[in-house]
Formats: structure tokens, sequence, C-alpha cells
């Protein structure tokens, strides 16, 4: 019961901030997107957080196509994971999150991936919404923060993510062999 009240809290008041900032700066230029991107980010993170699913549905399960990750790489993933080195994110998400050869933390990494993509997921989904809302009101032009923004730091985490998790699979059952 508390944690469902939480979420509920969670989701008002993520709701309340959403219009407060869409009500108060322009939906159309790259301000709204950043801050409603950033502003998603840790809203979502504190509900995936709280939620703490298994997060065991089929969705997770990577399929026969992307297990190898040509696909991924082909969308450019590996240019994406570049970025991150450069800008420093990798370093800050291993210092916070170090990786170990023991099967425990491995798991622990495989759920994070789960968790990171969902979250990224919801907040892309709610961005698109407004893209598409600002494309129909305001022209396509006035969307493209918003569009590109959204890519960059929503549609790209997922796709990581789902590069990622066939990889740390196999490195579970390594060192489950050990």
């Amino acid at each position: 019961m508390r944690k469902t009240l939480t979420l509920a809290i969670i989701i008002i008041a993520t709701i309340a901030l959403v219009y407060a900032v869409a009500y108060f700066i322009d939906m159309r230029g790259f301000s709204f997107a950043w801050i409603l991107n950033f502003l998603l980010m840790g809203c979502v993170l504190w509900f995936t957080q709280t939620l703490k699913s298994p997060l065991s549905g089929p969705y997770y399960r990577a399929k026969a196509w992307e297990r190898s990750g040509k696909i991924y790489e082909y969308l450019g993933i590996n240019f994406f994971r570049k970025v991150l080195v450069w800008v420093g994110w990798e370093k800050l998400n291993k210092k916070s999150n170090p990786i170990g050869k023991n099967p425990q933390t491995l798991q622990q990494l495989h759920y994070n991936t789960k968790q990171s993509e969902l979250g990224h997921l919801i907040i892309f989904i709610i961005v698109l919404g407004f893209n598409v809302f600002v494309a129909i009101e305001y022209g396509f032009n006035k969307s493209i923060w918003l569009l590109a923004l959204n890519i960059m730091l929503n549609l790209y985490p997922i796709l990581l993510q789902r590069y990622n998790r066939p990889r740390i699979e196999r490195a579970i059952k390594l060192s489950r062999r050990r």
C-alpha cells in the first residue's frame, strides 16, 4: 500500500512539474527540450527505484536478430559509446557502479540495464508526445530540439542497453561455469 501511494505521488508530482515547465518555458526552444528531458530523468529514476520490479517480461529478452549487435552497430551505437566516454559519462558510471567478475555484480549490472532501458523508454514516449504536439501546433521546425534531444538522450541509451544485455548475459554464463 505504501509503495502504491509513493508511486502515485511520484506520478502526480511529475505531471505537476511537467505542466509547470510547459507553462513557464516556451515549448519551441532548446531550453524546454533540455529541461523536460532532465526533469523526466529525475522523476523516472525516482519512479523506477521505488518500483523495484523484477523486469522479467519478454520485452527484455534479446531477440535472435539483435544478439550479434550488428543492427545496433549499423545504427551507430559504437559512435554513441565513444561520445559517452568523451563526455565522461562512462567514467562516472563505472565509478558509481563498479563491475566485478563475480555473478552477483554481473546480475546487478544486467538488472540495471533493464531498469535504465525502462526509464529511457518512458521518457522517450513522453517527450515524443510533446514532440508531436509541438510539430502539429507550431510546425516541424519548432520541434527539432525535442526530436534531437529525444534521440540523443533517450533512444540511443535504449539501444545501448539492448546492445549490452546479450554480452552481459554471456559474461554471467561464463562466470557461473568458473
